[in-house]
């Protein structure tokens, strides 16, 4: 929960500073609409656990955002954004080799402040919403398989905060960011008495996006 921590800290200080840019003059910064894509490297962690590297899922991005000019330095940047995430697991035992990928699919609304640090290169920060459209796992290596998951046995909703960098080469931009999740993927459920949630963890998910402006 230290990294948990250090980051919603980190968070509330960038958000304050960004606001306490603004000036009282209008700003000459055009509204800015555009398209979205990116690569995605996801996984899954347990309450109480920093994010690690391991047990990684590939996957992609894609929607679309605006730029909403507050000052010349500072705007609101909502987006919307169909997104994969989940975990990879591989295994190695005397009977089979392989791997199990847990797969989520989310419609996502980010909702971030960008601040302009040069003429070419920005920070945002901020949170996001995610609702669960569909998830399913898969089996590869000695044992195959494919397994819908229905999304009512899991948490719907997801959400968490949000923190990247940009570098705008207009029209076309390049960025990469971060989504640490603070809501449990599975629900919870009673069983013989006894109260569990199922699977215990939380999104974590590192993006690599490229951006074109339509306007």
């Amino acid at each position: 929960m230290k990294m948990q921590n250090n980051f919603l800290c980190a968070l509330a200080l960038f958000i304050s500073a960004s606001f306490g840019m603004l000036h009282a003059q209008n700003t000459n910064v055009e509204t800015e609409f555009g398209v979205k894509g990116g690569f995605n490297m996801s996984n899954l962690y347990n309450n109480g656990d920093d994010v690690d590297d391991n047990n990684i899922l590939y996957g992609f991005n894609a929607g679309v955002y605006a730029t909403l000019p507050i000052s010349d330095f500072v705007a609101i940047q909502p987006e919307l954004l169909f997104t994969t995430k989940g975990a990879k697991l591989e295994y190695n035992s005397a009977l089979f080799n392989g791997d199990a990928k847990f797969k989520l699919n989310y419609i996502e609304l980010p909702l971030l402040v960008r601040v302009n640090i040069t003429k070419n290169f920005n920070v945002h920060a901020g949170g996001y919403a995610s609702y669960l459209v569909s998830s399913k796992v898969t089996g590869s290596g000695d044992a195959e398989f494919e397994q819908t998951i229905d999304t009512d046995d899991l948490n719907k909703f997801d959400a968490g905060i949000s923190a990247g960098i940009g570098v705008d080469f207009n029209p076309v931009s390049i960025g990469v960011r971060y989504n640490y999740g603070l809501t449990t993927v599975g629900k919870e459920r009673t069983a013989l008495g006894t109260t569990y949630t199922f699977p215990d963890a939380k999104n974590s998910n590192l993006t690599l996006y490229l951006s074109y402006k339509l306007n």
